[in-house]
């Protein structure tokens, strides 16, 4: 696979259970070795020096249970011999400075992942790496870090994240790489990937449809061969279609055969959907 991250950017790395997420940012890393391959951190190939610019969290948080969050923080910063003096700072950036005496024991699962974040942070690194940073956190830990994500990011720093939960990634990513058995499939800007490009035209669009008359609504449609299924849902209509028919030429039809629309929404496509499309619905283990 070859791919590029926008300096910037929240680059999402998606991919099946077994793809090579882990393995593709560990080589970059340079915790495990390539086969063959190369990549470049700004334009140069990785190095010692280069790492130690990279604030990385590749595992669940390790920290030391019986110490504080202030007391592991500088231990992170020696083992780092850096970033000593940016322990207040990287606290308040976490929101844990009012629990930085309390024992690593006494944090809950999102504290203990934010605190793991306030240890990247140490340095100041332009570029962060993060391995499913929500891993195991419940719905208020998930947003606790999409938020601190969204932050970093616009204090102008570069995040490289590999996750599967879709719609957190749809929520804070820029950019997405999907990629499956080693292979990249995909990659672009979030939109790029869900919008319909030429190649995708034989896919289908959903269409939401409302009528004063739903019965000659569907009635109208069942006629036109664009449309590949209609559901009939409360007040309205979803109607699946072939992403060719815009909503302009589905308006028209129908308001020539006397029916004017109440309601015309096109639903966008969500990021699992385009995922799924693209990987099919298989673990790659």
């Amino acid at each position: 696979m070859s791919f590029e991250v926008p300096r910037g950017s929240v680059f999402g790395i998606l991919g099946p259970n077994g793809s090579g997420k882990t393995t593709l940012l560990g080589i970059v890393m340079d915790i495990l070795k390539a086969t063959k391959g190369n990549y470049l951190w700004n334009g140069q190939p990785g190095s010692h020096e280069q790492r130690r610019l990279i604030g990385t969290l590749l595992e669940t948080p390790n920290f030391y249970h019986y110490l504080t969050g202030q007391q592991n923080l500088e231990i992170a910063a020696a083992i780092k011999q850096r970033g000593r003096e940016d322990i207040p700072r990287v606290l308040d950036i976490v929101n844990l400075t009012a629990r930085k005496d309390s024992k690593f024991s006494t944090y809950s699962l999102g504290m203990k992942q934010r605190l793991a974040i306030a240890s990247t942070l140490l340095g100041d690194p332009e570029i962060m790496v993060f391995d499913e940073p929500t891993n195991g956190l419940d719905p208020a830990g998930i947003a606790e870090i999409r938020d601190l994500i969204r932050q970093l990011n616009r204090q102008g720093k570069t995040i490289i994240m590999a996750s599967h939960i879709l719609d957190e990634v749809e929520k804070v990513c820029t950019h997405v790489a999907i990629i499956q058995k080693g292979i990249l499939k995909t990659t672009g800007t979030v939109a790029a990937v869900l919008d319909h490009s030429p190649e995708t035209a034989t896919e289908t669009i959903e269409v939401e449809l409302a009528s004063e008359n739903l019965d000659a609504l569907k009635e109208a449609l069942e006629t036109l061969p664009a449309i590949t299924d209609i559901v009939v849902a409360d007040n309205h209509l979803l109607v699946t279609c072939a992403a060719s028919l815009s909503p302009t030429e589905l308006n028209r039809y129908c308001f020539d055969r006397g029916i004017v629309l109440s309601q015309l929404y096109q639903r966008k496509i969500s990021l699992e959907k385009r995922f799924l499309q693209i990987t099919g619905n298989q673990s790659d283990r």
